[in-house]
């Protein structure tokens, strides 16, 4: 009682639906729902795509630049780069996702006729005659002929009316019962199938053993069962046997039962009902009691009594423009109408239901778990850039600060570098020039060691000139040499040390470690660079015989080198006159005794000489001269003569001894006059370039490491401007990846919003 209760509420709803929706005219259809649900997602599914390859092309920038290294990995570019195969696939499947039904039963129950009347025209062959042979798919084209395509064949084979696809079918020979033929029908002359609707024919159940194929072939993908079967009989085995399987393959799958050719109860109307009750009662203890895929309520709705042939009929003629009850139809017609009607209703409620979760929740589920992964993957960037970011800023600021520190530590070094090196270079001149004075104050000693042979001929003088100067030079080089030059090495590495101590503190680690091998240490040597070949190339000896009581000696001796030059000079003119008158012709003199004339001469030579003496010298030596003159009048000649022969004696005596030795000891004696009177002239110069070498050689090293200071310094600028450059690439960076999670923050709330409305619209 019960059971009846229930089936004659659903039929009072059902009515009541049909009624509503001939109030509304009956625009809109349920299968509509499928159609926004699949743009929409497919738009979602676009946008995910052109997400996912932007996120992959800055994932690659990002992970393949040296500069952000260890910003992002090679995984997770693989990741997201395999994301973009995946939704390319997944589009594509997508956009050839269709709501399926699949129509079974046994052979001759109308399934091809439920479909035409479905389709509101005579798409398939059926009637008696016409079994389908083969698997028959009709969905909608957008061209204006139709047309079918074999199973292994994409050849296009043009179809006018339902008795060419019939013959088409029946000819075929390689046709058989698990092949699939699809029939493309205009969209234009049926709307039904411009909803992505298909429909598959089946061959009867009854025909065959090969169920498993069958449904591993064609109805793992299809939303909707349809079970056309005959009224007049009960269900089969066949049957059930086959929606056995399928439910065993598919987890609850949406099965409707379609109890064709109910116009036959309209002849027996007194078993009308029974009939329908014991037909309604074995049909739901199938579906909740064997194949348990609806419940005791949920079931009535699922099972239909209806008249495919009476609904094509009058649809058809409705199309032609006549009455839609004309010709001969059995008594009840419009309530069997009516039925098919709900049923169309219900199915196209169910399979766009159906449809929308079994095509579109998977896919909207892995959209959201690659939304989530992409996400993720960007806000790892982000962290990775924002705390490299802050690690290069730190960095920067650091290098700017030891920048800053490095330049004002040189500008105070360098001033101080120069003070060290201007007091170490007056030292060394001070030592220079004190022990140059020494060293000449010696000379006499280098030129006494000097040894080689030695004679008066100007080729071999030359010569030993010539190696006396060497001698002199190296002998002077090597003992100032031994006096200044350990020590002034010693102060000059000691600066040099100290100057790499101070600088070293502003070198890098690495150049630390190395700045040996960039300034070597080496000995310092001071080049004195006396030149004394120069110096005294004007030196003139004089190893001449020189007699030691001559009037040239006497002179020299009494009135020194210059007054005696002065005075040799003057006495010379006045021995130009007496001579010029003794060399006057005889005639020209007066008459007289000769011996008179030249004892007068002779006085008078002498006179002269004496007064020009006199007119030189002091006044002491006058007096000598004047004494000598009366003790000679006084004393007379014998002594004069005395005096002379040891005058004689002497000379004879000197010029004896004037030997080679002599002259060598003569040229010496010479020679250490004249170098230490032009040795001292250059005392000063020499100590001066001494100390310009000093100079040189610690400006020179502190230049070297003022260079390594330089390199630092353009090292560290460098190192600025990189990491300032590459701030600004992790602020692109992390601008970027925030800018793609904001997107991909988009995209979950697309995707929750599609399956808050068509996934799970009771929530």
């Amino acid at each position: 009682m019960g059971l009846l209760t229930s089936i004659l509420l659903y039929q009072i709803k059902r009515g009541l639906k049909i009624k509503e929706g001939s109030m509304d005219g009956g625009d809109f259809s349920p299968l509509k729902r499928f159609v926004i649900a699949k743009r929409k997602i497919s738009t979602v599914f676009e946008h995910l795509l052109e997400y996912v390859k932007e996120g992959s092309e800055f994932v690659q920038d990002t992970c393949r630049s040296e500069d952000l290294a260890q910003i992002a990995s090679e995984d997770q570019l693989k990741q997201i780069q395999s994301y973009t195969g995946k939704l390319a696939v997944i589009k594509e499947v997508l956009a050839r996702r269709h709501m399926k039904v699949a129509f079974f039963g046994r052979t001759s129950n109308g399934k091809s006729t439920v479909i035409n009347a479905m389709l509101r025209d005579r798409v398939l062959p059926s009637g008696i005659g016409h079994t389908t042979n083969c698997f028959l798919s009709v969905e909608g084209t957008d061209e204006d002929k139709a047309f079918l395509t074999t199973e292994g064949s994409e050849e296009e084979k043009s179809i006018k009316t339902v008795n060419q696809l019939a013959h088409a079918l029946h000819m075929d020979e390689s046709l058989d019962a698990g092949c699939l033929v699809k029939v493309f029908w205009p969209k234009t002359k049926c709307a039904l199938l411009r909803d992505d609707l298909v429909l598959v024919d089946s061959p009867g159940t009854d025909v065959t053993t090969q169920l498993d194929s069958w449904i591993d072939k064609f109805c793992l993908d299809a939303d909707v069962f349809v079970l056309v079967a005959n009224s007049e009989s009960t269900l089969m085995n066949t049957e059930k046997h086959f929606f056995h399987k399928v439910n065993e393959r598919l987890s609850k799958p949406n099965i409707f039962i379609l109890n064709n050719r109910w116009d036959a109860s309209a002849s027996e109307p007194e078993y009308m009902e029974d009939v329908r009750k014991q037909h309604t009662d074995r049909c739901v203890s199938f579906l909740v009691e064997e194949l348990k895929v609806v419940d005791w309520q949920q079931a009535p709705n699922r099972i239909f009594f209806v008249s495919a042939k009476e609904v094509l009929n009058s649809r058809m003629q409705r199309a032609q423009g006549m009455p839609e009850t004309g010709g001969a139809l059995a008594e009840g017609f419009q309530e069997r109408l009516k039925e098919f009607q709900s049923f169309e209703r219900t199915f196209e409620e169910c399979i766009s239901q159906s449809a929308v979760k079994t095509k579109f929740e998977q896919h909207t589920f892995r959209a959201k778990q690659i939304t989530e992964t992409v996400k993720s993957i960007m806000d790892a960037i982000n962290i990775a850039s924002a705390e490299k970011r802050v690690h290069s800023l730190e960095e920067r600021e650091y290098q700017a600060d030891r920048l800053e520190f490095v330049r004002n530590q040189l500008n105070l070094l360098t001033d101080d570098i120069k003070k060290r090196i201007k007091a170490v270079t007056e030292q060394v001149e001070d030592k220079v020039s004190n022990a140059m004075a020494e060293e000449i104050c010696r000379v006499s000693v280098l030129v006494d060691e000097f040894h080689a042979d030695f004679h008066p001929s100007p080729q071999v003088l030359k010569l030993y000139k010539s190696e006396l100067l060497t001698h002199l030079e190296e002998g002077m080089g090597k003992n100032l040499a031994f006096r200044c030059s350990d020590a002034i090495s010693a102060s000059v590495q000691t600066s040099q040390k100290d100057m790499i101590d101070c600088v070293l503190p502003l070198l890098p680690p690495a150049v630390q470690s190395q700045l040996h091998m960039l300034i070597p240490s080496r000995r310092f040597d001071l080049s004195y660079d006396l030149n004394c070949s120069s110096l005294c190339t004007d030196f003139q000896e004089n190893i001449e015989f020189q007699f030691s009581l001559g009037w040239t000696a006497v002179v020299n001796r009494f009135l020194g080198p210059a007054n005696a030059q002065r005075a040799l000079m003057l006495v010379n003119q006045n021995l130009q006159a007496p001579c010029s008158v003794a060399t006057t012709p005889a005639a020209s003199t007066p008459a007289g005794p000769r011996p008179q004339e030249g004892t007068v001469s002779q006085e008078e030579l002498m006179l002269s000489m004496a007064s020009g003496l006199a007119s030189l010298t002091s006044r002491t030596s006058m007096s000598m001269v004047i004494v000598g003159g009366v003790v000679w009048r006084g004393v007379g000649w014998r002594l004069i003569a005395l005096s002379m022969s040891l005058y004689g004696l002497l000379y004879l005596y000197e010029k004896l001894t004037w030997t080679t030795k002599a002259k060598e000891r003569a040229f010496k004696k010479q020679f250490v006059d004249y170098a230490t009177e032009k040795l001292q002239m250059i005392v000063s110069f020499t100590s001066a370039n001494c100390s310009h070498q000093v100079q040189q050689e610690m400006a020179a090293t502190f230049a070297r490491l003022s260079q390594q200071v330089d390199q630092t310094q353009r090292e560290l600028e460098g190192d600025i401007s990189r990491l300032t450059a590459n701030i600004q690439r992790l602020e692109t960076v992390q601008s970027r990846s925030k800018s793609l999670r904001h997107k991909a923050t988009e995209l979950e709330t697309q995707l929750d919003s599609f399956t808050d409305e068509y996934l799970h619209p009771s929530q």
